[in-house]
C-alpha cells in the first residue's frame, strides 16, 4: 500500500488525524473524489503513519463485495495463520468476529464501488476504525464521514511532476514554465501528472514537448503507460471503468460527452432539460456527480477540464467515446446553448444576463471545435454571438466569430443564400464598430451588390444594406455619397414599402442625420420632425423608434442653438428611454448624457453634473468601462462628446 512519491495534502492529512482519532468506538470516514485525483496514494500515506498507533493497519482492495472478503479472508489468515487452510467464507466470518471483539485496529478498504457493499462489515464492528476511499461522492451520511479530496494546488502538482522525474532519475525541469504549463493542462491531477511524469523521464522530452503530443495525439497519449507501470493506471483506462458502471444510465455518458464542449465552471443545469424527461436528466447527473465525474449543485455544474479532454477525444478503443459519439455530442452541445440563448433579440437588457451567463460556454466551444464541424445550428450560435458582442462594443471579438459564421453559411449553403450575405452584412458592420472602414466599405459595397443580384435594387434587405453602406461612408467623412444613396434609398423604400413603413422612416431619419453632419439644418430638420410624427403616429410615443427619432431631433436644435427646444426633447426621450427600457440600456444611457450636455451648454452645471455623474454610473454597472458608450459617457461635460444623434442601422 506504499505509495513512492507523494507531495502535499498537509490539512487533508490533518483531518484524517482529527476525525478518526476522534470519540467513539468505531470510526468510519470516506475519502472520496475523482478517478486519478489521489484517493489511495493519500490513504497509504496516512496509513503509514498510523502502523505505531493501530494494530493491525490493513489495506483491503474492495472494487466488488468478493474482493471484499477476499481482503478479510486474507486479514484472518494473517491474524492466525494455522486458520490459514480454511474456506474463505470460513475465513471471512472469522475476520468480522475478530474485529467486532478487539479494538486498536485500522482497515483501510480502497476504491469501494457502492456504500451499500461495505454495510454488512460495518453492521458487524462496534470498535476499530475505518478508513474508506471510493469515487462515489454520495451514499455515506447513514455509514460514514464524507471528505471530498481536490486535485493538488499548482505548486503540488509541479512539485510532484519534479519528485517523478527525479525519481526515475531524470533531471528535474529545466523549463519551469513548462512543467507548470504541463500540469495546468492536466488539471493538477496527480495521475495524469505521474502518467506525464513517467513519460518525459522514459523518453527524454521536456514537458513542453510533451503538451505537443497531447495535444496532437490525445488518444494515444491518455492511453499510454510507461514501461513497467500498470496499463490499467492510465487515465484512460480509470475513467473508462468508471463509465463502464454508468452502462445502465446511457444518458449519463451523452452528457459527459456534451458537458466536454463547454467551460469547465458554471455549466447552468437547465441547458440539457430538452435531452429527456426531467426525471431522466437528473438521474444521468446524480450518477455522474455520485462517481465524482462532476461537481453538481442546485443550478450548475463543474467538470474537471481534463476530464473533459478525455470525453471530447474519440478512441475507437473505448466504448464511451466513440468517434461518431463525440462529433454528435459536440453538435448536441452547440444545439442546446442555441436553444437556451435569446440569438434574436440582442440590444434588450432583460436578455443580458442570460448571454453572459452562456458566453464562456459559446467561446470555449467556438475555441475546440474545428470549423469543418460547424453544423448550420452552429453557424446560428455563432452569428448571433458575434452580433451580441458588437451590440455590447466588443467589435474584434465579434469579427472573429461574425467571420466564422459568414465562412459557415458560405460553404453549408452557397455565396449567394440570405442567411449568408446577412452574415456578411453584420460581419461588415463589425469591422465599421471597430474603425475599420477599409475593410467595412469594400463589404458593405460587394453585399450591395449580391443583394441586388440576386433580389433586386429595391428588395428590403438590399435596401437595409444600402443604409448600413449609407452610414459606413458618413463615418468616413464620405457625405457625397452618403447623401444620394440615403436619398435613392428613402425613394425606393417609399414605393416598395409604403411612408409608414419601419424600414422607410429608419432610411428617413439617417437621412436626415447626413443632412445634419453636412451643416443643411434647413433640410435635417423638417425632415426629422416628420420621421419623428410618423413614428408616433405607427408605433406610439414610447416605441425605441420614436425614442430615437425625439433624441435625433433634440440634437438638431441643439446643434441649431435652440437649447430651450432640444432640452424639451432631451428630457422627454431620456425619461421614455428609462421607463421603457431600464436606465441600463445603451440608448437610455446615451440620451441621458446628451441631456446633461445640454444642460451643461445651458448653464445648468449643478444640474448637469449630477446627472452626468448618474449617468456614468450606470454605465459602468451596466455595460463596463471599455464600452463605446461608457467611453462617450466618461468624457468631461465641457468636451464636445456628445452623441450626435442616433442611427437606425438594419
Amino acid at each position: 500500500m506504499r505509495h513512492a512519491t507523494f507531495v502535499g495534502r498537509a490539512g487533508e492529512l490533518q483531518l484524517l488525524d482529527a476525525v478518526l482519532d476522534g470519540a467513539g468506538a468505531v470510526v468510519v470516514q470516506a475519502l472520496h473524489g475523482l478517478g486519478g485525483v489521489g484517493k489511495s496514494a493519500l490513504a497509504a500515506r496516512w496509513a503509514g503513519t498510523r502502523v505505531s498507533r493501530n494494530n493491525p493497519v490493513w489495506w483491503i482492495t474492495a472494487d466488488t463485495p468478493t474482493d471484499l472478503d477476499a481482503g478479510l479472508a486474507a486479514l484472518a489468515a494473517a491474524l492466525q495463520p494455522a486458520l490459514a487452510q480454511l474456506p474463505q467464507e470460513q475465513l471471512t466470518e472469522r475476520a468480522l468476529q475478530w474485529l467486532a471483539t478487539h479494538t486498536g485496529w485500522l482497515l483501510v478498504l480502497d476504491n469501494v464501488d457502492d456504500p451499500y457493499h461495505v454495510a454488512p462489515l460495518l453492521g458487524r464492528v462496534t470498535t476499530g476504525r475505518i478508513l474508506i476511499t471510493s469515487r462515489r461522492s454520495s451514499g455515506w451520511h447513514d455509514t460514514a464521514i464524507s471528505v471530498p479530496l481536490d486535485v493538488l494546488s499548482p505548486n503540488e502538482a509541479v512539485d510532484l511532476l519534479t519528485q517523478i522525474l527525479t525519481r526515475d532519475s531524470s533531471p528535474p525541469p529545466a523549463d519551469p514554465e513548462g512543467a507548470a504549463e504541463l500540469c495546468r493542462e492536466l488539471g493538477e491531477l496527480p495521475l495524469a501528472i505521474e502518467q506525464a511524469g513517467a513519460y518525459i523521464a522514459e523518453a527524454g522530452i521536456t514537458a513542453r514537448a510533451y503538451l505537443g503530443l497531447l495535444a496532437d495525439h490525445p488518444a494515444d497519449m491518455y492511453r499510454e503507460a510507461g514501461e513497467g507501470h500498470d496499463v490499467e493506471r492510465t487515465i484512460a483506462q480509470i475513467w473508462r471503468i468508471t463509465l463502464d458502471r454508468l452502462t445502465d444510465t446511457p444518458l449519463a455518458s451523452q452528457i459527459l460527452r456534451i458537458l466536454a464542449w463547454y467551460a469547465p465552471d458554471n455549466i447552468p443545469r437547465s441547458l440539457f432539460g430538452p435531452l429527456d424527461t426531467r426525471p431522466a436528466v437528473h438521474r444521468a447527473i446524480r450518477r455522474l456527480a455520485a462517481y465524482s465525474m462532476i461537481t453538481a449543485n442546485s443550478d450548475t455544474l463543474t467538470v474537471h477540464r481534463l476530464v473533459q479532454a478525455l470525453a471530447r477525444t474519440p478512441d475507437t478503443t473505448d466504448p464511451h467515446r466513440q468517434p461518431d459519439d463525440t462529433i454528435q455530442a459536440l453538435h448536441d452541445a452547440a444545439a442546446l446553448v442555441h436553444t437556451a440563448i435569446p440569438t434574436t433579440d440582442w440590444v434588450n437588457p432583460a436578455t443580458w444576463p442570460a448571454w453572459r451567463r452562456l458566453l464562456p460556454h459559446v467561446e470555449t466551444l467556438e475555441s475546440r471545435a474545428h470549423h469543418t464541424t460547424d453544423t448550420r445550428t452552429t453557424a446560428e450560435l455563432l452569428f448571433g454571438t458575434g452580433v451580441f458582442l458588437r451590440d455590447q462594443g466588443q467589435a474584434q471579438r465579434a469579427i472573429q466569430y461574425l467571420q466564422r459564421a459568414h465562412n459557415d453559411f458560405d460553404r453549408l449553403l452557397g455565396a449567394d443564400d440570405s442567411d449568408t450575405l446577412t452574415a456578411q452584412d453584420n460581419l461588415a458592420w463589425a469591422y465599421r464598430v471597430a474603425g475599420d472602414l477599409d475593410r467595412a466599405i469594400p463589404l458593405f459595397e460587394q453585399t450591395r451588390d449580391d443583394r441586388v443580384r440576386e433580389l433586386g435594387e429595391k428588395h428590403r434587405d438590399t435596401l437595409a444594406t444600402c443604409n448600413n453602406l449609407a452610414e459606413a461612408y458618413q463615418e468616413a467623412g464620405d457625405l457625397k455619397r452618403a447623401i444620394p444613396l440615403l436619398e435613392q434609398t428613402l425613394a425606393n423604400s417609399v414605393v416598395e414599402q409604403g411612408e409608414d413603413d419601419p424600414a422607410t422612416l429608419t432610411t428617413r431619419n439617417n437621412l436626415a442625420r447626413a443632412y445634419r453632419a453636412a451643416g443643411d439644418l434647413h433640410r435635417a430638420i423638417p425632415l426629422f420632425e416628420q420621421t419623428l410624427t410618423d413614428q408616433i403616429r405607427n408605433v406610439g410615443g414610447k416605441h425605441p423608434q420614436t425614442i430615437v427619432s425625439r433624441n435625433n431631433l433634440g440634437h438638431a436644435y441643439r446643434v441649431a442653438g435652440d437649447l430651450k427646444r432640444a432640452i424639451s426633447l432631451y428630457k422627454r426621450a431620456s425619461r421614455d428611454a428609462v421607463r421603457e427600457m431600464s436606465p441600463y440600456h445603451p440608448i437610455a444611457i446615451t440620451l441621458r448624457n446628451n441631456l446633461a450636455r445640454a444642460y451643461e451648454m445651458a448653464g445648468a452645471r449643478e444640474r448637469a453634473n449630477r446627472l452626468h455623474k448618474q449617468t456614468l454610473n450606470d454605465a459602468m454597472l451596466a455595460l463596463g468601462p471599455n464600452h463605446p458608450t461608457t467611453k462617450l459617457v466618461a468624457a468631461p461635460l465641457n468636451t464636445s462628446q456628445g452623441t450626435p444623434g442616433l442611427n437606425e442601422p438594419t
